[in-house]
């Protein structure tokens, strides 16, 4: 049974990395298509601000918190999520699970060449992970019929959407059911990542809920939308003090 968090309006589910795995196994031996969401504090902030987004994230199968300020904000809240279960991570997990039971993966998103440089980083990484089909993100909106008739025909079980929040929620949530992968998950700059293009951050900062602040390091002008974590953790305890009620 799914157990669910209420963030700020936002139903975040209360999930470990591991039962997440198993869950999107279960989806792909499925007769539908799943939307898979990974909102991190910014996007929590859209979708609190933005009632089509709100609704957009909660019509997902399967909404993970991505980022310590989600998980922070729970526990604010008085009803802690288990754990971080960020979409780069969980992307990574399901590429490694495919030496136990393989996955057909499409990869979609980034600038020209970074879909290509993830799938061969994945075969030299992830070599059980069968990657049919890949697609920048650099598209027009009379493209989507031509895109989706090319995802369906690779037979991709998993679809990896990299276009950027709120971009690629949007796109999937309108496009879901036209597409025959089981799982269609919106998962940021994960493929900059497989590519190589972009590092993560270490470990410390990652163990300790420092990663906002090490990519604000790496890419100061990023700043403005960094203002966005500190905004939706207020608008929590608002909440939490009875501040601010939801609708």
């Amino acid at each position: 049974m799914r157990k669910i968090v209420n963030i700020a309006g936002i139903n975040i589910d209360d999930i470990t990395m591991e039962q997440a795995v198993k869950k999107i196994y279960h989806f792909i031996s499925s007769d539908k298509s799943h939307a898979i969401y990974t909102p991190n504090s910014e996007i929590m902030m859209d979708g609190i601000s933005d009632s089509q987004m709100r609704q957009v994230l909660n019509t997902a199968d399967m909404l993970v918190a991505d980022g310590a300020g989600v998980v922070l904000a729970s526990k604010i809240l008085g009803k802690a999520v288990r754990q971080k279960v960020s979409g780069v991570d969980l992307a990574k997990n399901l590429l490694k699970s495919s030496s136990k039971k393989p996955i057909r993966f499409f990869l979609f998103g980034g600038k020209p060449g970074i879909a290509e440089k993830a799938q061969a980083n994945i075969i030299c990484d992830y070599p059980y992970a069968d990657v049919v089909g890949t697609r920048n993100g650099y598209f027009s909106e009379e493209d989507t019929e031509k895109i989706i008739e090319e995802i369906n025909n690779s037979s991709a079980e998993v679809l990896f959407v990299c276009l950027g929040a709120p971009k690629q929620e949007l796109w999937i949530h309108e496009n879901k059911d036209k597409l025959k992968a089981k799982v269609c998950m919106g998962v940021g700059g994960t493929l900059d990542v497989l590519a190589g293009n972009v590092k993560l951050a270490p470990d410390f900062f990652r163990n300790h809920g420092l990663e906002w602040l090490y990519r604000l390091y790496k890419e100061p002008r990023r700043f403005k939308r960094m203002l966005k974590l500190p905004k939706f953790i207020l608008y929590v305890i608002g909440i939490r003090l009875k501040l601010i009620k939801i609708k």
